[in-house]
């Protein structure tokens, strides 16, 4: 399993969020900054957080980004299938080795693989994260 690099950028942006947010809104541009994220590619990020409801976003003066909900609420799956979409295994190899029996005992350690790492994604709170 590889995580991308936009998922990494939204682990660290929402983590940045959920630390600095009862101050107020979080703008784009101050995470860009204190991390060296290019912030066109970090806005949307962020957007796509926002539409899976990790994330509010409030334009004007007074805008930026806020937690959707309380940090116990969002898991790190979550954020990771905001961005990269749905954790699962794809792998179709009993089909293309003709039903061989090594190719779906493959196919079954590796869905039973993906299954237990969207669990400890499922688990992991955002607030266990903080400091």
């Amino acid at each position: 399993m590889k995580i991308s690099r936009s998922t990494g950028y939204a682990l660290v942006a929402v983590g940045y969020i959920a630390q600095n947010y009862k101050d107020g809104a979080v703008l784009a541009a101050r995470i860009s900054k204190e991390y060296n994220i290019p912030l066109e590619y970090l806005l949307k990020i962020l957007q796509q957080l926002v539409r899976a409801n990790v994330l509010r976003s409030k334009r004007g003066p007074r805008g930026g980004f806020f937690l959707a909900r309380p940090a116990e609420e969002i898991t790190l799956l979550e954020i990771i299938e905001a961005v990269d979409g749905p954790l699962m295994s794809h792998l179709h190899l009993a089909e293309l080795t003709g039903n061989a029996e090594f190719s779906r005992k493959m196919e079954d350690t590796c869905r039973k693989a993906t299954e237990e790492v969207r669990e400890i994604y499922s688990r992991a709170r955002l607030s266990s994260m903080l400091d």
